[in-house]
């Protein structure tokens, strides 16, 4: 018996569940997908924004795996707690994949980051995705303009929920604090802003679409900054994903003015590039507005300050730069790229192998790709870990693993302990006159897991 433990109920660690069960090498293998919160799926849950519906689907596909009756679903485990370290999790299972993600945003580095009003991009997603952690957290929405800082898929969703109206949203699992506040919101402008050209922005075309289609909001764009960006003049270089994006922004600087709205569209999204921000400007009151400095490409797929500078008005900033991994207590950490040292998912303790320890997903690779990217990288941790069963197979001598968690203070809430919560959203959310609605907030949620006990 080789039994393994997948920190991690995201698409990483449930792709390296997959992986392992899937395999015929060693046929004797049991998974137990740990994850600190007492529900399965990760970023799919907590992360892709609710009116996205299909891309939410990709659940059932995780569900598959969490049900096999050789994957066992152990919530409410955080590892790396006193007493549930990384020796005492070799000391209950043969081997253990961390698949933890990048759990904190990258940094501006600038003045006035942390001003009020200014925040993490991931914090505004995790309040309207009604994660727990979020559940104290409040955005009044009380700004007529709003700043995006970054041009990637999490800015284009913050942007797109500011603007789209919470009518829309009511069919969704979005609790109801950030409904109502959404549908109190005062936001007209919304700013998105790149520090680089059009060809260079990391959004998906689809996402991008997304906000020419909102009833009621106009996409604005400037075609004096889209012509600074070489590649705009002759896109046909570019990878697809940039060539569309190009064709699609072109679309938008071509239109006349107004571009035949409706009468009575009251928001604007705004789409500015060539700008790196450089201070956030306000005060213990708030923020006021962000100062930019325009830049220019280097001609080395960069760009350079150009020593000229412009304010964009905004009461509330959302910092969308990249996320970053964070140190795993017990090991190695490498501080320049924010990952787990590793070789082909092995964890490298000064270049060499950590026994029965691995890695999958961002904490192994960094912060880049789209969800599938994480299932190629799973399935080579995977054969990286059957490649050494034979040398960890056997050796866990703590008997079964959920007792052993429990009695290392642990409260595990289990598959039914998840059923049950769904049961507990789908009946609140029928109270309410609505479909499923998350529970927002721990105590909710752990209480509603209880109800399966």
């Amino acid at each position: 018996m080789l039994r393994v433990a997948v920190i991690g109920s995201g698409p990483s660690g449930v792709y390296t569940a997959q992986s392992l069960i899937e395999q015929e090498a060693v046929p004797d293998i049991e998974v137990y997908v740990l994850d600190r919160l007492p529900c399965p799926y990760g970023l799919v849950r907590y992360g892709v924004a609710p009116d996205h519906e299909k891309i939410k689907s990709l659940q059932n596909n995780l569900r598959t795996v969490l049900e096999h009756p050789r994957v066992h679903f152990v919530g409410n485990v955080e590892a790396g707690a006193p007493g549930l370290g990384v020796e005492e999790l070799r000391e209950i299972f043969d081997a253990v994949v961390f698949c933890v993600g990048a759990a904190t945003d990258r940094h501006l580095g600038i003045p006035g980051e942390d001003l009020p009003g200014s925040h993490p991009a991931t914090d505004f997603v995790a309040w309207y995705s009604a994660h727990p952690d979020a559940a104290a957290t409040r955005f009044a929405l009380t700004a007529r303009s709003a700043v995006v800082i970054g041009v990637g898929n999490v800015a284009v969703d913050v942007a797109r929920m500011l603007s789209r109206a919470a009518a829309e949203l009511a069919a969704t699992d979005m609790p109801q604090g950030p409904l109502g506040a959404l549908a109190d919101s005062r936001v007209e402008d919304v700013w998105m802003v790149g520090r680089r050209g059009p060809s260079q922005a990391k959004f998906t075309t689809k996402e991008l679409r997304e906000l020419g289609s909102l009833p009621g909001t106009e996409v604005l764009v400037r075609p004096e900054e889209l012509a600074l960006d070489p590649a705009y003049r002759d896109p046909a270089g570019l990878p697809a994903v940039a060539r569309r994006n190009v064709e699609v922004l072109r679309g938008w600087a071509e239109q006349p003015a107004g571009g035949g709205a409706p009468v009575g569209r009251r928001r604007r999204i705004h789409l500015r590039f060539f700008l790196r921000p450089v201070e956030i400007l306000g005060d213990a009151g708030g923020v006021r507005a962000v100062r930019f400095e325009r830049t220019a490409p280097d001609g080395s797929g960069g760009v350079t300050g150009t020593g000229r500078f412009e304010e964009i008005e905004g009461q509330l900033v959302l910092r969308s730069v990249g996320y970053r991994g964070t140190p795993q207590p017990g090991l190695p950490f490498d501080e320049a790229t924010g990952t787990v040292p590793h070789s082909a998912g092995r964890v490298l303790r000064d270049g060499a192998p950590l026994p029965g320890v691995y890695v999958a997903g961002w904490i192994k690779r960094g912060p880049t790709g789209v969800i599938g990217t994480n299932r190629p990288c799973a399935k080579e941790t995977a054969r990286s870990l059957l490649a050494d069963a034979a040398a960890s197979a056997g050796r866990a001598t703590a008997g079964d693993p959920v007792a052993a968690l429990t009695r290392a203070g642990q409260r595990p809430v289990l598959w039914p302990g998840w059923l049950a919560i769904e049961a507990a959203e789908a009946a609140w959310g029928r109270g309410m006159g609505r479909g499923t609605v998350k529970l927002p907030d721990w105590a909710g949620l752990l209480e509603a897991a209880r109800a399966a006990t």
